[in-house]
């Protein structure tokens, strides 16, 4: 007890000290003239418009790339900055920048060392489009820094942004292979017996193609997150078949098996008819289905996708 109450004395004592460390070094704002320079240079970004753009960069600009590894930059002078910011709206259909939901910009200005009064603005952008040549969808997270000047020119730039989508688009420019189509595989085989034993009615046989950690997702659910277990698939499929006489399952064209190169995936896609006969009022029904059909290395089922109108299955 002792210790304690000669450690709360000591913690007590320094809090002065804490507190006597505080000292203001500025304001920040949320409205601001230089507020505005970001926001119509960003207008003019979207545009391609670089005259605004120019107008808006002091002479004397310098941009950096927040995300380097190279310690000493030496910045991007005026001409290649305002040339890398025209590519965006060039190389992009759609393309906006926007402030990342419940966030906005701030304006700074210090008070220590700042002689020319400078203003440093900071954003939290979401950056957006569809790459014209590519198709890939750029939809990522930005964070900027600048520096403006008392006559409302920005003086510096510094940029963070998450650089992996531009290795996206440019692998998208060559054709790069990721894996092999199989059009007769065991897994295929394995697919088309599960099938076929419901079929017959043999639920048991259905669901010994399943791994007993398979997860089945229905695209029916609201939550296409939501997943079931193999009991509960056993529960689902005995229902099905106490409500409805499955006359005939056809297969539509033929199923796929496919080996990824990345991540080794395997997965078998398959298109079926399913003829049934609802058993309260005798309506014939066709259901169509599409299976996607995960594998583990041993064979085994680990994760299924159904696809399907479930409407057709609920009595008028």
């Amino acid at each position: 007890m002792k210790r304690l109450i000669w450690t709360l004395v000591i913690v007590l004592a320094g809090l002065p000290a804490v507190i006597a460390q505080m000292e203001e070094n500025g304001t920040v704002y949320i409205e601001h003239p230089a507020i505005d320079v970001i926001k119509s240079l960003d207008q003019a970004v979207v545009a391609g418009d670089s005259a605004k753009i120019a107008a808006l960069l002091a002479d004397d600009f310098n941009g950096y790339n927040g995300v380097s590894r190279t310690l000493d930059q030496k910045g991007t002078t005026k001409e290649k900055y305002i040339a890398g910011l025209l590519r965006w709206s060039r190389l992009l259909d759609y393309f906006s920048i926007s402030d990342l939901h419940g966030s906005y910009p701030d304006a700074i200005r210090y008070e220590k060392d700042n002689d020319d009064d400078i203003v440093w603005v900071q954003t939290w952008d979401m950056v957006k489009g569809v790459h014209k040549k590519t198709g890939v969808k750029l939809n990522s997270l930005g964070h900027r820094l600048f520096q403006i000047t008392n006559d409302n020119k920005i003086k510096t730039a510094i940029g963070y942004f998450n650089e992996s989508i531009f290795k996206e688009i440019g692998e998208s420019f060559s054709t790069l292979p990721n894996g092999t189509i199989y059009k007769n595989h065991p897994n295929i085989n394995s697919v088309r017996k599960m099938m076929y034993s419901l079929e017959n009615g043999d639920i048991e046989h259905s669901l010994s193609f399943y791994s007993p950690e398979v997860q089945f997702h229905d695209v029916n659910d609201e939550d296409p997150a939501t997943t079931f277990s193999l009991g509960e698939k056993k529960n689902i499929l005995e229902n099905v078949l106490n409500s409805f006489d499955i006359t005939d399952i056809e297969v539509v064209g033929y199923p796929d098996y496919l080996e990824y190169d990345l991540s080794n995936g395997r997965s078998v896609l398959s298109w079926w008819n399913i003829h049934m006969t609802r058993k309260s009022d005798d309506k014939k029904i066709t259901l169509f289905m599409h299976l996607n059909d995960d594998f583990d290395e041993n064979g085994k089922i680990v994760r299924e996708i159904s696809y399907y109108n479930r409407s057709l299955l609920e009595q008028e």
